[in-house]
């Protein structure tokens, strides 16, 4: 064979390789099933949500009962407590929230699901509480408030240690936060610490993880005051990990922005996370709101050893404003919102298997 021969074989497998490295990678299945629906007929925007002594606990969240956003409708508050007992089962009003309220951060602990901080129709909050289930019943106990009203942030745990990142103080801010606070939970006496700032912009809406001992921050929206004085998102694609004895350190771009994604983002693989969903700022001029197709739903997994991002295909339906719970073997979607000032009752889990 002659050498034209050779060269040309050279360059068209360089070619693969390179085409090949350009593609987006499978990082694996996600398998996904639906349990039944919330009994609201709209569904809630960033409800408090987690598991205590076996059930599932949804609460509070926010919607547009009566008319959309673009028809003049305003956004309510909800303090109602829904409770589902086993996966095959039918979800029910249980019990209420101190006050109607959403838009905070919530976690399942073994005292139960840590609720903290949020929104309500005239202000953010800095109180936190527990959710719990005993006897049949919807319990709330106290907890330590955090240092500062503050609402869409996102916060993980990692081990006995709550954090908490980013959001923003009031419903009219035009700076995202860069706050980063921690509280031993096993401690005789909690108590909120705040720690280095990541090494990055403020952010609301971002996604939390913990994988491979460490707390992650993906993506979210900082804020900044347009000519009118109104807050004006940038998406972001950045991401950090923290380490307790070793702080901050910038890991790679997520390849697409996902803010407000499902949080805190579900484990993957032996010592990874996956990113489900969120918006990419790929439809933010659809006109007019009622034609919005709703968010991408594509989902992204990291693994920690590559310092990569694989693609995991896409969701079936793609909420966001939502958190995610793990819970008997699957991980959890109560609620959320599927377009632009429209919620969804529906309620997805997903389980992560090996093709």
């Amino acid at each position: 064979m002659s050498l034209r021969f050779f060269r040309i074989i050279s360059v068209s497998l360089a070619l693969i390789g390179i085409l090949q490295a350009a593609q987006p990678a499978s990082s694996g299945h996600l398998e996904w099933s639906a349990l039944a629906p919330l009994p609201d007929r709209e569904g809630f925007a960033y409800p408090f949500a987690g598991v205590h002594r076996g059930a599932l606990l949804v609460a509070g969240g926010a919607n547009f009962p009566d008319k959309k956003p673009w028809e003049g409708g305003t956004k309510v508050w909800y303090d109602t407590v829904f409770v589902l007992e086993r996966p095959d089962g039918a979800w029910r009003a249980a019990g209420k929230l101190p006050a109607p309220l959403g838009y905070g951060v919530s976690i399942t602990t073994p005292q139960g699901v840590l609720c903290l901080g949020g929104s309500d129709v005239q202000r953010h909050h800095a109180a936190a509480f527990f959710l719990g289930w005993e006897k049949g019943k919807v319990t709330t106990r106290p907890f330590p408030s955090l240092p500062r009203p503050l609402a869409n942030a996102c916060g993980a745990l990692l081990g006995t240690t709550m954090y908490v990142a980013g959001g923003i103080a009031t419903p009219d801010a035009t700076e995202a936060l860069s706050t980063f606070w921690a509280i031993d939970l096993s401690a005789s006496r909690p108590a909120w610490r705040e720690l280095p700032a990541w090494p990055g912009p403020g952010r609301m809406l971002a996604i939390a993880a913990v994988a491979d001992g460490a707390f992650f921050l993906v993506s979210g929206a900082a804020l900044a005051a347009d000519a009118q004085g109104k807050p004006v998102r940038t998406y972001l694609k950045d991401a950090y990990r923290y380490e307790p004895a070793r702080g901050w350190r910038r890991i790679a771009d997520i390849p697409l922005p996902a803010v407000a994604a499902p949080t805190p983002a579900p484990r993957h693989g032996a010592k990874g996370f996956v990113v489900l969903g969120g918006d990419d700022a790929s439809r933010l001029n659809v006109t007019p709101l009622s034609a919005h197709p709703g968010f991408p739903g594509e989902t992204w997994a990291y693994d920690p050893a590559a310092d990569r991002w694989l693609n995991a295909g896409r969701m079936p339906a793609a909420p966001v404003t939502v958190p995610v719970v793990e819970w008997e073997g699957r991980h959890v979607i109560p609620s959320g919102e599927i377009r632009p000032g429209v919620r969804t009752p529906a309620v997805w889990a997903v389980k992560f298997t090996t093709p």
